[in-house]
């Protein structure tokens, strides 16, 4: 039996969902006043879904999708609208509410919804469990030089070593900044060519060069390759451009405290302090990165 919270300050309101609810067979309905209420009641005994009224007192709906979403982000709610709350429902919607439906259509759509709810969220839920199965994944990726690609394809990263069991949520985040690093440099430095002391020094003349080098042989025909590889134990990158490449041996001690403020030494340093490993090959135009499970843990192959 399916277990659904419906929350109104409407007694009439929660009688009519309530009723179309139980008429499956397979629904057991739970009733809440307002948003506290339902906090205190999701605390005790969650359930497999959450429809609730937006206009309430003491906590209203768009403040229960926001605790919700903090505190048990796959637990789905569905909005009941009213005439006036147009605008709270999609600042819900967009805090994380999963769908809606206006009070006046409850009899028609309301069973519909939750139906396409559910199964959605059903298969969200094998999926993940599905996932867990899973010891080793990869990917390449070819990038032209466009910056805004960069910020995707972390997500997309990110993602995967979650899924995997690699990263905490303290450490998705180092990841993401020293890959970030990682991939600012093979565009703007390896395959544009544009140095460190240009940006800090000239932002105006460093941002018309990004424009004109992005468009201009030898640099606009350029790629960045993206080589990723996951276990349950570590993550591994190789990220290359196609620039002249420099020599590592010349690179700063991220170390040493004057390289702080230098502006060649920010990137190494998060790079190194963030991930497990950082090499670069003897050109200077390939860089690898490991980042390993902080507790050993896992049971993958070996990368």
């Amino acid at each position: 039996m399916a277990k659904i919270l419906v929350v109104d300050d409407s007694a009439v309101d929660r009688r009519l969902a309530g009723g179309l609810l139980s008429k499956e067979g397979t629904i057991t309905v739970q009733f809440c006043e307002n948003g506290a209420e339902a906090v205190s009641a999701i605390e005790q005994a969650p359930p497999d879904l959450v429809i609730t009224d937006l206009q309430m007192p003491e906590m209203d709906g768009l403040a229960l999708v926001e605790h919700i979403k903090l505190t048990r982000p796959n637990l789905p709610v569905i909005l009941m609208t009213s005439m006036g709350s147009e605008e709270i429902a999609v600042s819900a919607l967009e805090a994380g509410a999963a769908s809606y439906v206006p009070k006046r259509k409850l009899a028609e759509d309301l069973m519909r919804i939750v139906r396409q709810v559910m199964e959605a969220a059903a298969q969200q839920s094998s999926r993940a469990q599905l996932l867990l199965g899973m010891t080793r994944t990869e990917f390449t990726f070819e990038l032209a030089n466009d910056s805004t690609l960069i910020p995707p394809l972390i997500s997309h990263i990110q993602d995967s070593v979650t899924q995997m069991g690699v990263c905490d949520e303290a450490d998705r985040l180092r990841l993401a900044i020293a890959l970030e690093e990682a991939l600012t440099n093979a565009l703007f430095h390896g395959n544009l060519e544009l140095s460190s002391e240009l940006r800090d020094n000239d932002a105006e003349r460093y941002a018309a060069e990004v424009a004109r080098r992005s468009t201009s042989p030898p640099y606009a025909d350029r790629r960045v390759f993206v080589d990723s590889r996951f276990t349950r134990d570590q993550a591994y990158f190789v990220i290359r451009d196609e620039g002249p490449g420099f020599d590592p041996s010349n690179l700063p001690d991220p170390l040493d405290p004057e390289c702080f403020d230098k502006a060649g030494g920010r990137g190494i340093l998060l790079m190194r302090t963030f991930m497990s490993e950082v090499s670069f090959n003897d050109t200077g135009n390939e860089v690898t990165l490991i980042k390993r499970r902080a507790d050993g843990g896992g049971n993958g192959e070996a990368l």
